[in-house]
């Protein structure tokens, strides 16, 4: 991870009248120090996430995809907000998209954004994958809700992988489930993010 960039001069003046061992004693604690901060100072960002809705009605389930989701985390200022253009889901079938677009209403609706507080520390010198909580609003069709969203984030170098997943209901975002045939789809529908998201210097 990258050190703050203040010009800092070898030897430093007052390590420089130490003996050898206790001069590296601390210059390593300098650095154990600076390191920290500097990591927490960054901000995350990506164009490319995906997401992924699943319906289901009895028998039968299908799901939309976009890889259009953009969005930033700051682990400076514990900030999530991811947005996605509704018209850019897909499910494979063309009439079925139309029909979702229509469901959705994206003409006079055509974003969803989520907008949170990271509420569990993550620890960028750890490569393990680490259980993250964000609390905060979902929008979608005009309508807000309070939400929680629990997933994973996991450092990889210079990003930060993300992986969540959440239920909603259509009906809390006053949406009119559609229908497969004489069937009404589910309004309950899952709800899967994931992104790779890259580091933008504060």
């Amino acid at each position: 991870m990258a050190l703050p960039t203040t010009d800092i001069r070898w030897p430093l003046p007052f390590t420089a009248r130490l003996p050898g061992g206790a001069r590296a004693a601390l210059v390593a604690a300098l650095l154990v120090g600076l390191a920290p901060r500097a990591a927490t100072a960054q901000t995350f960002i990506t164009r490319e996430g995906t997401a992924t809705f699943t319906s289901s009605v009895p028998l039968h389930e299908f799901t939309g995809t976009s890889g259009a989701l953009s969005g930033m985390i700051s682990l400076e200022t514990d900030t999530v907000d991811f947005f996605l253009d509704l018209a850019t889901l897909d499910t494979g079938k063309k009439k079925r998209d139309k029909d979702m677009r229509r469901t959705l209403e994206v003409d006079e609706f055509p974003f969803a954004e989520f907008t949170g507080t990271l509420t569990t520390p993550v620890d960028l010198l750890q490569s393990e994958p680490q259980p993250a909580t964000v609390r905060g609003q979902f929008t979608l069709h005009g309508v807000t809700r309070d939400v929680v969203v629990h997933g994973t984030l996991t450092p990889r170098g210079e990003a930060l992988e993300l992986s969540a997943a959440w239920t909603l209901n259509l009906e809390d975002y006053r949406i009119e489930p559609p229908r497969l045939l004489v069937i009404k789809v589910d309004p309950e529908q899952d709800i899967e993010i994931r992104a790779l998201l890259h580091t933008q210097d504060p």
